[in-house]
């Protein structure tokens, strides 16, 4: 009996050869595969500049509380005594009440998101009535990637600095 398929022996859409699928499918997978690499090139929110959205405070029996809120991941920090808080860049100082100052530095961290719109909006200095030693804190910097809070307390004390997540906090707690 003669063969009266049109296909001649091939899989429906193949040619003879069976070339013009094995090209399909290389482009196809060529496409997925630069599609993967696009997607592998795009930064991923944790690689964002962590930005500051709060600054809180806390009073209690032993200790006084400054929170600091961030969108992202935490940043790295130093803290330190300093003689004085001054504004980042000029040198000015920072007219704080109290008699010991806790400099907060922290890296990458910015308190204003890439379009240079604030992501922090309360005020840049404050006084902290409510709390025992702590009297003050400021923004004393924020350029570059780099945050400076200051914070002003009556007299010096031991103080501990941890992270916290979900959210992401720097918290400080300093003594009384």
């Amino acid at each position: 009996m003669p063969d009266n398929d049109s296909r001649s022996g091939t899989s429906s859409g193949e040619s003879a050869d069976g070339s013009s699928i094995m090209i399909r499918r290389l482009l196809v997978i060529g496409a997925v595969a630069i599609a993967s690499l696009g997607a592998l090139a795009v930064p991923s929110s944790a690689a964002q500049t962590p930005t500051l959205t709060n600054i809180r405070t806390g009073a209690h029996e032993y200790y006084d509380r400054v929170v600091l809120d961030f969108s992202g991941a935490a940043p790295d920090r130093t803290v330190s005594y300093v003689p004085q808080i001054v504004q980042d860049g000029s040198g000015e100082p920072i007219p704080m009440p109290g008699n010991a100052f806790l400099q907060l530095g922290m890296n990458p961290a910015a308190a204003h998101d890439d379009n240079g719109n604030p992501t922090y909006t309360g005020p840049r200095l404050f006084t902290t009535p409510a709390l025992t030693n702590v009297k003050a804190i400021a923004l004393a910097g924020d350029f570059e990637g780099h945050l400076t809070i200051g914070i002003s307390m009556d007299h010096k004390s031991l103080y501990s600095v941890s992270t916290l997540t979900n959210p992401t906090r720097v918290v400080i707690d300093i003594g009384h």
